[in-house]
This record gives structure tokens, C-alpha cells and sequence, in this order.
């Protein structure tokens, strides 16, 4: 049974996305959970999770299909850990 010892946000794969991505973190211990897709001027996209959820790794599956070629963020937020990447949209 693997339990995380801490909070990690991992790059997204593929990057670059054409047309869904897949988004993996890790939560050391039970909090609440936000997982927000930005773009390039800031502006949220989509909101992928926002729950409470237990410590493990989890797997999200983002459809970009319906966005512009272009840089996007992803941020997690859990607890006090907050971490963001970017991610390449080209179509």
C-alpha cells in the first residue's frame, strides 16, 4: 500500500496536448483538494476537482479539444501546498 509522504503536482502528459491530457498529483494526507485549468491571461477554464479526497495518488483526464492552440496552467491547491504548471495546447 503506497502512501505519499508529500504533496507533489507532476507534469502533464503528453505536453504538448492534442486534444486531452492526463494530470497526476499526489496528497500526503486528507484535505480539501482544488485542481483549476487556467490560460494564458489568468482566466479559469475549468475546474477539474474540488473535494476533500485521502491521502494517495490520483489521475485526472483533461479534454482540451475545445480550446485555442495556446499555454495554459494548471494549480493545485491542498491545504497550505499550492503548485502550478504549464502545459502547450497545439492543435
Amino acid at each position: 500500500d503506497f502512501t505519499p509522504k508529500e504533496f507533489v503536482l507532476y507534469q502533464n502528459y503528453p505536453n504538448p496536448v492534442n486534444p486531452s491530457t492526463k494530470i497526476d498529483y499526489s496528497i500526503a494526507k486528507a484535505t480539501n483538494v482544488e485542481l483549476v485549468i487556467f490560460n494564458s491571461i489568468g482566466e479559469e477554464i475549468a475546474v477539474m476537482v474540488n473535494e476533500l479526497q485521502q491521502s494517495g495518488r490520483y489521475s485526472v483526464n483533461f479534454d482540451a479539444s475545445s480550446l485555442t492552440s495556446g499555454v495554459y496552467f494548471y494549480k493545485l491547491i491542498a491545504g497550505d501546498f499550492i503548485s502550478i504548471k504549464k502545459m502547450i495546447l497545439l492543435k
